[in-house]
């Protein structure tokens, strides 16, 4: 694993707004400690080419590592805290994108 800034980018389509509610309240404090950085989300967002335009809430945030963010994945209570997102939305995908490493 590389000590590289790794990138979460989420698209999903919330079914249940009380639900995700839950989930978005316990979110951020998962995400602070370790040590994640949330970026942007946007339910209105631009497609600009392609053939696989996105429908629903786009969701970028990241972590120092890739390390740190699987262990964000991995850690007993956001797994349990994303019960909540389960039921509240529909998953388009959830996936982890690496950083250019320091050149040098």
């Amino acid at each position: 694993m590389s000590d590289v800034a790794v990138y979460m980018v989420v698209n999903l389509e919330i079914t249940d707004a009380v639900e995700y509610r839950k989930y978005e309240k316990g979110f951020f404090g998962l995400l602070k400690k370790y040590q994640g950085t949330f970026i942007a989300y946007d339910d209105n967002h631009d497609h600009l080419e392609g053939d696989s335009p996105r429908d629903g809430r786009m969701i970028i945030f990241s972590f120092p590592s890739e390390k740190l963010a699987k262990d964000w994945f991995a850690d007993a209570d956001y797994q349990e805290l994303s019960e909540f997102r389960r039921a509240g939305t529909t998953m388009k995908f959830l996936s982890m994108v690496r950083g250019v490493p320091p050149r040098g």
